[in-house]
């Protein structure tokens, strides 16, 4: 197992993943998120949640409202999470260009996430670009799981090296 991580000092602005709890906590967030696909903005959006669990830099979910239509094609599979749930999986779909299962919904969420009921998180690394009040997102690491890092996010984030047993 790996040793505990030491947290990064938030600077002034900034709050650490370290501080959120665990379980997982919803929070709903006002400001713009966008996601883009293709050369082109799929979704935008200036409402959304963001859910926080510590070592995990924040999943932001967005009203599928904020999707293009067409955009969202279901997808094969499903997984589970022990806090929300059930999840279920869509491609997202341009003209130019297809990012498999990259975009995920809880249709019955367990309680606690009802409001994120058929909003969508996406996996920041599977698109052209997601920016959180006009910052662009860097995908959590590891490849696994749906975090976006901004500057104002410390970590260590779980999903780097040796994060295995955080």
């Amino acid at each position: 197992m790996s040793p505990w991580p030491t947290p990064d000092k938030p600077g002034p602005g900034q709050e650490s993943v370290w501080d959120y709890p665990r379980p997982p906590r919803l929070e709903e967030f006002r400001g713009s998120i966008t996601i883009d696909l293709g050369g082109e903005t799929i979704a935008s959006t200036d409402h959304g949640w963001r859910v926080l669990e510590t070592s995990h830099p924040p999943t932001y979910y967005v009203p599928s409202s904020a999707f293009r239509p067409g955009v969202l094609r279901d997808a094969d599979g499903s997984s589970w999470c022990e806090w929300k749930g059930q999840a279920s999986y869509y491609d997202l779909v341009t003209d130019r260009r297809t990012a498999q299962r990259a975009a995920w919904t809880y249709h019955s969420p367990t309680r606690g996430f009802t409001p994120i009921a058929g909003a969508i998180a996406v996996m920041a690394a599977q698109t052209d670009g997601c920016t959180v009040n006009g910052e662009r997102v860097q995908p959590q690491p590891g490849g696994f799981y749906g975090g976006w890092v901004t500057s104002w996010v410390t970590g260590p984030f779980k999903g780097i090296p040796g994060s295995m047993g955080w």
